[in-house]
């Protein structure tokens, strides 16, 4: 499955571009539309562990790490990180993309322009 996040009407749009492009519309499948999107990932690593809206990412780290210290793996669980936001959208899909960017991301949050530029605005 190949996933790119793009900024329509203010919002992120997530594409699964390996289903076949709508004859009517010319989109691939819509999997997501969100204001803001979450991505979850190893701070030692930077490999990207879930990504999508918010909510449902934050649930998803905090019990996860519940789990792993429930197994003593403390470290695993104090790994996990989430950075979320209006964050451009270019640096999102290099997050989806390119193994470990997202520890680089982490690194250059403070450089980056807060909001959803950078992107193409369909």
């Amino acid at each position: 499955m190949t996933l790119q996040y793009q900024l329509k009407e203010g919002n992120y749009h997530l594409y699964d571009l390996s289903t076949p492009a709508s004859k009517v519309t010319g989109e691939h499948r819509l999997r997501l539309k969100t204001d803001t999107v979450a991505i979850a990932f190893e701070a030692s690593t930077g490999a990207l562990r879930e990504h999508g809206s918010p909510l449902r990412i934050h649930s998803w780290a905090n019990n996860t790490r519940r789990r792993l210290r429930a197994k003593g793996a403390l470290a695993s669980a104090n790994d996990i990180v989430v950075v979320s936001g209006p964050l451009p959208v270019d640096e999102i899909n290099k997050c989806l993309k390119i193994d470990g960017y997202c520890r680089d991301l982490y690194t250059r949050l403070h450089e980056l322009p807060h909001g959803k530029r950078l992107g193409r605005a369909n």
